[in-house]
């Protein structure tokens, strides 16, 4: 029998319960010593943070007193630099003063648009004239056009508080009553012409066309002579535009007319920024308050004077009155002058306020739209209208003319140019649809107007007064040869439409000197990068770019004040101008009306030597707050590759440098170490800047500085970025 084998290892040691209550009783005691010792450490850090927050407060609340010690005088100083917007609006009044002097002057006769008998008159005797040919209103429309300019002119830059209701009206009134005129001629033009349609008929087709081209026209007529039904094609020649006719048109006395006038006088005239009562009422309010001031500093001023000349005239009662006389008048020379400088003080009072009130109006946010839209109406808030109106008509041929015995015979119709119904209005054939189907238009777009999105075509309801997107099918664009084509169920005027929010919000923006009272401000958008020279009170678009790609303008190089620049982009589809509503279409950054103006006026005033940039942290705080960058900029300097830029949080009524640069991983409002509050954007950089710079800045130009204003006001870069 084989022997047992030995079994491997001894066998385990087993715990006893007082080993194991010995374990507890040492890992309680472990656990207890770390959290006493984790305790300890936190009361030390609590303690050392509270001391540093103790510390940081302190130096916080020290700070915080010495802002508000020197506030007052930092405020005055801030009130005597902004005197240039008063002095800018004081002299834009007295540049349309002269204006009009000079026209009264000139005696050209041409009506000054603002003079409603002048105007008047000019209405009254253009619509005597008859027989104009279609040259000749061409010609005369130049005219018409500049008056109309004008008076869009004189309602948008006069400021709201020194436009009166009557004014407005008037202005407006005439506006109408001259593009009414104007299309008025251009319709008695044309049947003149097209009296004539016989005797100028093409040789090779036996139709009569004719184009004829302006500078703001482009007119085309075709008059079907001959009623070929096969002759349904129609394309003007050395030209893409054209009609596809159907055979019922093609057989018919009938004349087709494209009038495409560059500008539109269609659409209703967009109402006048007013101030509401209330606004009124606070300015006069407060104005009344200033000049009461002022009158009862001069009065004490007054007082005290005749004080101290009875005193002197009872002590020299026994001289004689001559020589009293002679007193009297000398003394009396400083207080006839003094009246002089009051009234001039209480004038550019008067003027800083409305100033300053007519630049808040600018940026209030309307709550709601401003009427209820109808089915398939456009949205004038939200869509534009580019490059014109496409006036598109068939009429009835009139009579032609015919030649007798040497003269020329024509039969003039009473009831004038007629337009010829299309489709009916009452038909019995029960396949109508085939009968008069759509008619196929293509139309060349105006080669100065940019569309970002393939441009939506919108049809005139003239009953309704609105634009409207039915009854329009089958639209296609070609963007390399600018052409759209789309069937229309009934002629009428047309338009191309694009979103106006299009460019909104903007990417970044950055606004630095270029010269001595120069800027250049650069919006890049989604689509585009816009670069607008400001100088003095002209503005210029110094470059564009489409997708990153240079794009010519006939804008470019051309200086225009600030309210001729906006009104020329909006034109050229170049929209990066929110209005009231604009915040109903576009995810913005909300910032306070009240902020945003004291920020926009403080950067223009530091424009001359400083450069300002986007911050991504600007939608990272409230909408009291705002954030961006800025950095001395003289010159003389070199293009900085890699600028240092400050990074700066101003309320309104306080600036402080933030500690957070733009690379930072999370927003901050902490202050940055060695610098202070100041309450006002200019006291702030006036910490870190130069000599040189401060002394670039006061001596800047104050048409230049409201220039300045008024662009960063139209463009609201602090909102919509």
């Amino acid at each position: 029998m084989a022997p047992k084998a030995k079994k491997s290892g001894s066998k385990k040691k087993k715990i006893t319960k007082a080993d194991r209550l010995k374990q507890i009783l040492e890992e309680e005691e472990k656990r207890q010593k770390e959290e006493e010792e984790a305790r300890v450490k936190y009361e030390k850090e609590e303690m050392e943070r509270l001391e540093i927050q103790r510390i940081e407060n302190e130096k916080l609340q020290k700070l915080e007193a010495k802002d508000l010690e020197r506030r007052n005088e930092e405020l005055e100083e801030l009130y005597l630099l902004e005197a240039c917007f008063p002095e800018a609006e004081k002299l834009k009044r007295d540049n349309r003063f002269l204006s009009q002097w000079k026209h009264y002057i000139e005696c050209d006769g041409s009506p000054d648009p603002s003079i409603a008998q002048e105007i008047n008159t000019f209405i009254t005797l253009w619509k005597e004239e008859t027989n104009e040919t279609l040259e000749e209103v061409i010609e005369k429309s130049k005219l018409v056009l500049n008056l109309i300019e004008k008076l869009k002119l004189i309602l948008l830059e006069t400021p709201p508080y020194d436009l009166q209701g009557k004014n407005i009206i008037q202005y407006q009134e005439s506006i109408l009553e001259l593009q009414e005129l104007l299309h008025l001629k251009f319709n008695r033009a044309t049947e003149i012409l097209l009296r004539q349609a016989s005797t100028l008929a093409d040789l090779d087709s036996g139709n009569m066309e004719k184009v004829i081209q302006d500078e703001n026209v482009t007119l085309y007529i075709w008059a079907n002579l001959k009623k070929n039904p096969r002759h349904r094609s129609i394309r003007f020649s050395e030209t893409q535009t054209g009609f596809e006719i159907p055979r019922i048109l093609a057989t018919s006395d009938i004349a087709l007319r494209l009038l495409h006038t560059h500008y539109d006088h269609v659409t209703p005239l967009s109402p006048v920024l007013t101030p509401s009562q209330e606004h009124i009422s606070i300015v006069t309010d407060f104005v009344k308050e200033e000049v009461k001031s002022v009158q009862t500093a001069v009065s004490k001023d007054l007082q005290e004077e005749n004080k101290q000349e009875n005193e002197s005239n009872s002590v020299h009662e026994e001289e004689t009155k001559a020589e009293g006389q002679g007193d009297v008048e000398e003394q009396m020379c400083p207080v006839q002058e003094e009246p002089e400088a009051t009234k001039y003080e209480m004038e550019m009072k008067l003027l800083s306020e409305t100033v300053s009130a007519a630049q808040e109006l600018l940026l209030e946010n309307a709550s709601e739209k401003p009427y209820f839209l109808e089915e398939n109406e456009v949205d004038l808030c939200q869509f534009t209208t580019l490059g014109g109106v496409y006036h598109l008509d068939i009429l009835e041929l009139p009579p032609q003319c015919k030649p007798m015995k040497g003269w020329m015979i024509v039969e003039i119709l009473k009831e004038g140019l007629q337009k010829y119904t299309y489709p009916p209005e009452t038909t019995e054939d029960l396949e109508a649809e085939n009968v008069f189907p759509p008619i196929e238009v293509t139309l060349e777009v105006h080669e100065n107007v940019i569309f970002f999105e393939n441009p939506m075509v919108a049809r005139w309801d003239a009953e309704g007064k609105q634009w409207k997107t039915d009854g329009i099918s089958n639209v296609s664009y070609k963007s390399e040869e600018r052409l759209i084509t789309f069937n229309l169920e009934t002629f009428c005027p047309v338009t191309l439409i694009q979103d106006a929010h299009i460019n909104m919000p903007y990417q970044s923006w950055e606004l630095r000197p270029l010269d001595v009272n120069k800027v250049l401000l650069t919006i890049t958008t989604v689509f585009t990068e816009l670069q607008i020279q400001i100088k003095e009170n002209l503005c210029m678009l110094a470059s564009i770019k489409v997708n990153n790609k240079n794009h010519s303008s006939i804008l470019e190089e051309k200086w225009m004040t600030p309210v001729s620049f906006i009104i020329a982009l909006k034109k050229a589809g170049l929209n990066i101008f929110p209005t009231g509503h604009s915040h109903l279409y576009v995810v913005i950054n909300y910032k306070h009306p009240s902020v945003e103006v004291k920020a926009y006026r403080q950067m223009a005033l530091l424009s001359s030597a400083f450069a300002f940039c986007w911050s991504k942290w600007n939608t990272a705080c409230e909408s009291k707050k705002t954030v961006f960058q800025v950095r001395e900029h003289l010159l003389k300097e070199e293009p900085i590759r890699n600028p240092n830029w400050t990074l700066l949080m101003f309320s309104g009524d306080r600036a402080q440098s933030l500690k957070i640069n733009e690379s930072s991983d999370a927003f901050s409002e902490a202050l940055k170490e060695e610098t202070e509050f100041h309450s006002t954007l200019y006291h702030m950089v006036k910490d870190f800047a130069s000599q040189e710079a401060m002394r670039a800045v006061r001596r800047s130009n104050c048409q230049f500085v409201d220039s300045v204003c008024h662009m960063l006001l139209s463009t609201r870069l602090l909102s919509y970025s």
